[in-house]
This record gives C-alpha cells, structure tokens and sequence, in this order.
C-alpha cells in the first residue's frame, strides 16, 4: 500500500534530517580530532614524561636491595622489543590494532551488545577498549568511568592514529602501561618479575606480562602467582588461536618452568635505606630520570648485625647497631629488631643517655689538656656543689692512673677531671667529634647524662679509631642515570682534624685497656679491640662502641619506652652483641695492632728520658692480641668487678674483698709499673689543664705497648 503524500514528506525531511545531522555530526569529529591531533604532544615528548622517578638501590657489591617509586625500567625502542611481547600483547589486548583507526567499531558492537544482554546488572561495556585508547587514557586521561570521558578517549585515540605510526603507539603503549607491583613499562615489568631486562623474554614470560594488564592487582606475580600463570595460559590459548603463534609453540611454552625473581630484602636494610634515600635531595637536582643509587651497605655485614643483635637482645628490649669502615661508609644499620612491626630507626633519631660511653669526651678533654694514661689520680669521695657521684662498687680505690679509672669506669675521677677541665670544655669536645644533640654542662654530664644519638657516638668513636680525623658517616658512593650519566660521587674528606694525632693515640690506649681487662672484656673478638661500654641508671639503656681492624661498630640496647631491663648493662649484652657482629664483619680483614705510642709536649717530659723505655715485666700473662690469658700465675691480686658492675666474671676471680689492682692492669698489659709512664712523671698532673703552657708541638716519642 503506497503512503499517504504527508508521510512520503515527514519521511524524506527525517532522512535529510539524519543525513544533515549525520554529516555535521561528522564534520564535528573530523574537527574534534583535528584539533586535538593539534594539541597532542610529540613523539619524543611522550617519551620522556615520567611515570615518576623510578630508583634502584644497589648495595655494596653491585646487587639490587630496593627499588622505590615505579619499578625501575629502561625505554625499549620497538625494533628492540621481543616480538613474542607484542604478538602476546596485541593478541590479548586488540587483535585488529593493525587494522583499526584507533578505535574499533567491531569490538565498539560487541561490547554495545553485551551492555544491552546485562542492563540493570550494574557491568559495563567491556572489550571495547583498543590498545591506542588505553593510552590515551594512561597519559592523558583518569579511570574514571563516564560517556564524557569515554568521548574524550575515543576522539584522542582517532587523532594519535593520525599523528602517529602504529609501531610508534604500540612503543609508547608497551613502555607506559602499568603492570602492577610499582612497574610501569614491560622492562620494568620483566626486572622486577623475572630479573632480567624485557630484551630477554621467553615466550611463557611475555604471557605471563601480557596477561597482568587486565587486572594488575590480581594478577601481578607478588601477590598471586597462581593467577598470574592462569592467565598466561589464557593469553597462550588466544595467542594460538588468533595464529600468532603455532600449536606446537603453545605446548612447548611450559610455564612452570618460569624461574620468579625473588622479592628484595624489605626488613633490616630499609632502615638504612629509610636513612641515606631522603639525602639525595642534597647531593642531586635530578627529579625525573630513573635512578640507580649504589650505596656502602654491606649484606653479610648487615645480616650479620641483625642476627647479633635478636641472639643477644634481653627480652622485651629494642636495639639497634651501626658499623663504619675507616672513611665513614656505613656497612650496617639496624634500627630495630624488626622493620615491619617498626620502622622507627633506633640508630639515628632515637636519642638516649649514653651513660659511661659520653666519658670518651671526658678523656679526650682531659688528655687534650695535659693527662696522660699513667697520670696518678685519688679514687676517693667527691663533692661537687652539692652533687656527689658513687662507684657502682661502692668503694674508693684510692691512688690509680687514669689508664685504671678508665677501664673500670670509675666515676669518682670522671667527675673530678669534668671539675679540672671544665664542664663546657667537654661539651664542646662532644660537639667537635659530632654529637648534634644539646649537650648540657651539669656535672653530672661527665657520666653521660645528655641525650644523644647512636650514629653521633659511632661517629665520634671512628673519629678516634683514625687517629684524630673526622669522620662523617656516610651511605651513598655514586648516583646514575639509567643510562650510566654521573651525576653524584662520594669523595672523602679529611682536611679536618679534630685532636692531635698523641690525643688519639692515649684515648685509643685507654679504650683497648677497658676492653682487654676493663667493663668490656664481653667484646673481645681474638685480635685488637678498642671500645667502651655505657649503662645508664636502673639499667635502661646499655651500650658499647668500639673499633677494630677498620671496623667502629656502636651497639644500643633498651625499651622505647625507657623502661629499666635486667642484664642490659654495657657489658654484657651489647658487649656480647658487638663482639658476635665484629668477628663476622672483620673475618676477612687483617689483624691490626693499634698505634698506641703516645709524642709528647716536651714540657710534659720528665728530665730523665731513659725512665721511659724501660723492659716489661716477664711472664706469659697475654697472648699475642694483648689478651689476657686464662690461667697464667699472676703475683698480685686480681681486680674487683668492673665499676658498671656490669655482672661479666673479670679474667680470674677477684680474692675476697677485692680491690681495683693496679700491679695486676700493668702486668696484664705487658707494662712496667715502674716506669715513670707517659708524661707528667706519674705524679698527680697539676691543677688547671696544662699547668697554664700551650700545648706545644709533639717533640719526643713514648712508647706505650698496646
């Protein structure tokens, strides 16, 4: 039946009406595209914009300890693309990407359909997404879902296929898209998954990639390895099918023969990560590039350090360590006993009382100002304005030398000396050998109490152990790009000298006699060792630091919450934690005998020089390290428990009533009581520092046998 004239006339204004709208609608597109085909940035600008910094942390021999930021990857150009890579990618993701204009009107249909068969479900459109699109929306766009951002997608998408090549958008897509785990770009994917550069990938390792950008989260091989090789196999399946690869590679490609690459190291280490990364910022102005950071931590050092400290921490106790070679670089760092449970960083923001371990400052100061280790010193009562220090022993020892009072940490004559040299004069040796926290000048500041950090003390202890040079921890060597441009290297200094080399050398013989038969004999290792422990009151902080061989290692034990813990005296488990870290860390270093011979001011010299070169005394009391040897016949008395009392059993028994013996220090030590010592004649050092003379130049040489 032929139509009426009107509706023959309402019918061909509706298809002018659809054509006009069709071609305007059109023309719109065409201008859309235009325009933004415009606006879209180059090719090498794409390139170059960052997914952010992306930085690898290498440890001292070269391997991998983190990676922060997006996961680190290098820019594959498309001829150095695998082509198994994009053949599984485009498989997967967009079978007709070769054909399409960048959108795709046949996969538009299907996913059209599938979102008219599950209306009122609440899912979306799915499969409509071409390869170009999802750039679009990974550089440009969000993942927000609406048809205006779905418009915008798909007009950016039309005007990247006019601006640029497929093999270039296929680039781009497979160096920016987002893998999960931190990796964006296959080369970031295939190092963090596989350890190897994406250059190298397999057949089974591509699907394995390939399948992850459906759903980085559920598929990323770190947090689901089984879901990840079950899509692989999908993408192998569809990769067969699509004949991108034949029947017989399918079979062939075994995925249980992918070999993961094992996740970094994310307990111990970070807190020395957590430590040196914030100081790129001031020796970088790098923001963009990939970064590979080569730092000075050693693994076994730190694995080492960790053990040492769980085997020997008193329960319910927190601790923490630090080990520095001879030029400051850092080799071990723990901030707790356990990162992930707290990654509060113990070793340098905690600050605790250093109890007896500050007295380093005391007789740095004291020899500075005309002490030497023979100088003789009354272990007896003292009152300072009202503030009268006890021994831990609770007896006085009466007339010993500074070598003594040292060893046993006698407070007594750690006060009276603070009295002599001045209480400011200790605080500014503090601050001179690095200790950045307030340091107060109350008397009883002579026994540690100001707050300080465990790498300032670790610090200062290495500066003594290189004979006076400053040390400035240090954890970074050299920063690179990715591809291998300098841009920051590490160069020691040491310009700064901080006490006279003879300062050095009787601190360092007063710090290796408190070890060998002093409050930290728990720390000897079998070879030359220099330390000093330190516990504060009621037991709620134990230290000790001490060098040998290149290695100064400083050790904390304690609660948070400041806590009094039984047996957390200096001596015993940080001694004990020390010396079980120590003889891994210097195992494979030589033996080192330490410069212990002390040059003079020659006002400081008795007039008879020969007084001073006199033979030790005979008999087999040490080994060859200067060590005490159990059982030797000894004629005199032995020596009390440590002033700390600090519980470790002395060399030998001390007889009932025991008292601090020197006859028994000197013989242990290989030294001739005898002698006149070291300066000063032996006699009481006169009052007020250096008798008013300026130290003048070293003239004379004293030997002090280590």
């Amino acid at each position: 039946m032929a139509l009426p004239q009107k509706a023959k006339l309402w019918l061909v204004r509706f298809l002018k009406l659809g054509i006009f709208t069709a071609l305007g609608g059109l023309i719109a597109l065409v201008a859309a595209v235009f325009v933004a085909m415009q606006s879209l940035p180059s090719f090498e600008s794409l390139k170059s914009s960052p997914n952010g910094q992306m930085i690898r942390v290498h440890a001292a021999d070269g391997s991998v300890i983190v990676s922060l930021g997006p996961s680190f990857g290098r820019w594959l150009a498309h001829d150095q693309i695998p082509d198994v890579m994009k053949k599984a990618m485009v498989s997967v993701e967009d079978k007709r990407f070769y054909h399409h204009p960048g959108v795709d009107p046949v996969g538009m249909a299907r996913a059209a359909w599938f979102a008219v068969e599950h209306r009122g479900t609440g899912r979306r459109m799915q499969g409509a997404s071409t390869i170009t699109q999802q750039l679009t929306r990974n550089v440009f766009l969000n993942n927000s879902y609406s048809f205006g951002r779905k418009a915008r997608e798909m007009i950016l998408a039309l005007a990247m296929e006019r601006k640029f090549s497929k093999q270039q958008i296929l680039e781009l897509y497979l160096n920016k898209v987002y893998f999960g785990g931190g990796a964006y770009g296959i080369d970031a994917a295939s190092r963090k998954f596989f350890g190897h550069p994406a250059t190298k990938l397999s057949l089974p390792e591509a699907a394995i990639i390939a399948g992850l950008v459906k759903a980085p989260s559920s598929y990323s091989p770190t947090a689901d390895v089984e879901a990840a090789l079950g899509r692989a196999g999908v993408v192998l399946d569809v990769m067969a099918a699509n004949g991108d690869i034949t029947r017989a590679e399918r079979e062939a490609a075994n995925l249980d023969n992918v070999t993961m690459a094992p996740e970094p190291p994310q307990n111990s280490v970070r807190y020395f990560t957590d430590w040196a990364l914030p100081q790129l910022d001031t020796l970088i102005d790098e923001q963009n590039e990939p970064l590979e950071v080569y730092t000075t931590i050693d693994l076994n050092m730190q694995k080492a350090a960790a053990a040492a400290l769980r085997a020997n921490a008193p329960k319910g106790a927190q601790a923490a360590l630090v080990s520095l070679d001879r030029d400051g670089a850092v080799r071990a760092m723990v901030g707790g006993l356990d990162y992930v449970t707290s990654n509060y960083n113990r070793a340098t923001t905690a600050m605790r009382q250093p109890g007896s371990a500050f007295k380093l400052f005391v007789y740095l100061a004291a020899l500075e100002g005309g002490y030497t280790p023979e100088t003789k010193v009354v272990d007896e009562p003292v009152d300072i304005n009202g503030w009268s220090p006890r021994n831990s022993s609770g007896r006085y020892s009466g007339e010993i030398n500074i070598r003594t009072a040292f060893a046993y940490s006698i407070n007594t004559v750690a006060a009276k000396i603070g009295q002599d040299v001045g209480f400011g004069t200790i605080a500014d040796m503090a601050r001179r050998f690095g200790i950045s926290t307030p340091v107060n000048t109350h008397p009883s500041m002579v026994l540690g109490s100001s707050d300080v950090r465990l790498i300032d003390m670790t610090r200062a202890f290495a500066s003594v152990a290189r004979k006076g040079v400053a040390v400035a921890p240090y954890g970074i060597t050299k920063v690179t790009t990715a591809d291998g441009r300098l841009l920051y290297s590490h160069e020691d200094d040491t310009s700064r000298v901080l006490v006279a080399p003879w300062v050095a050398a009787g601190i360092t013989d007063l710090l290796q006699t408190a070890v060998n038969t002093g409050t930290g004999r728990a720390a000897q290792i079998g070879r030359p060792v220099a330390g000093k422990t330190g516990t504060t009151n009621s037991n709620k902080d134990g230290w000790f630091l001490g060098f040998s061989s290149g290695i100064t290692t400083g050790v904390w034990m304690g609660r948070d919450d400041a806590k009094p813990v039984g047996g957390l005296q200096g001596g015993r488990a940080p001694a004990q934690a020390f010396a079980s870290y120590m003889k891994v860390a210097v195992a494979r270093r030589p033996a080192e005998k330490f410069e212990t011979e002390v040059t003079l001011p020659e006002w400081q010299l008795e007039p008879d020089n020969e007084a001073y070169y006199g033979d030790p005394d005979e008999g087999p009391l040490v080994d060859e390290d200067g060590n005490p040897i159990p059982g030797a016949a000894r004629d005199s008395p032995y020596p009390t428990t440590p002033d700390e009392s600090d519980g470790t059993p002395p060399a030998e028994p001390p007889p009932p009533g025991g008292r601090l013996d020197q006859q028994w220090i000197d013989n242990v030590l290989g030294r001739d009581p005898n002698r006149t010592g070291n300066g000063g004649g032996g006699g009481a050092r006169p009052a007020g520092g250096n008798g008013g003379r300026p130290a003048e130049p070293p003239t004379t040489a004293v030997p002090v046998r280590p």
